[in-house]
């Protein structure tokens, strides 16, 4: 199906209109309300609240899983990218959630942390950044992080299984698992050492 709108823009774009309105990224009522039920994967036990912005599309994957709950004012948005999120995760209040991203189980997300997997293009100066492509790099939140209030998760980053990324931080580069991020651009600022069985600071370059 894919491959058959791409060989037809007239007809891409009528359905492209059919689903969003022009210059807009929220998907018709219609769509939300008749067609992504159908499709998406949101388990009962989930929970979205109502002042909850859900950019979900019907031609990118959406999955939240069990216990999960998406909290007031956030924005959730799989135009570009799909967006799943894993089982007892918590998504905070004022969050953004760009695909592609995908959460693993059981991740705290504070208030207003940003998760874009996009980034604008901006190298033709003949144009505007707004008329240049988008470009995409998944992020991926391994189980159990926290991620502190708003911190800045970027295109292409991956944060290891039990790690915690610091209020505040932006996170440029992948995080290893079990570490303790912080900063801009956030840096390792402890890591689980199972020969100790502690939590130690990196040592020091000279």
């Amino acid at each position: 199906m894919k491959e058959y709108l791409d060989r037809s823009p007239g007809l891409k774009q009528l359905i492209h209109w059919l689903l969003i309105p022009r210059h807009e990224a929220r998907p018709r009522r219609w769509v939300s309300w008749f067609v992504n039920p159908f499709i998406h994967k949101r388990h009962r036990t989930s929970m979205v609240r109502s002042s909850a912005r859900m950019d979900v599309l019907p031609f990118n994957p959406f999955s939240l899983g069990a216990h999960s709950v998406i909290e007031a004012f956030s924005v959730v948005n799989n135009g570009v990218g799909p967006v799943a999120i894993g089982d007892r995760c918590t998504v905070g209040i004022g969050s953004v959630v760009i695909g592609p991203v995908t959460i693993g189980h059981d991740v705290i997300m504070a208030q207003h942390v940003v998760l874009s997997g996009l980034n604008h293009s901006y190298e033709d100066v003949t144009r505007s950044i707004r008329e240049q492509p988008v470009v995409t790099r998944p992020i991926v939140i391994e189980e159990e992080c926290w991620i502190g209030a708003n911190a800045v998760i970027t295109a292409g980053v991956t944060i290891g299984r039990h790690s915690v990324v610091a209020g505040g931080s932006v996170v440029t580069r992948d995080v290893p698992p079990y570490s303790v991020v912080g900063g801009n651009p956030a840096r390792l600022l402890k890591q689980y050492d199972p020969g100790e069985k502690a939590w130690v600071k990196p040592a020091v370059r000279v």
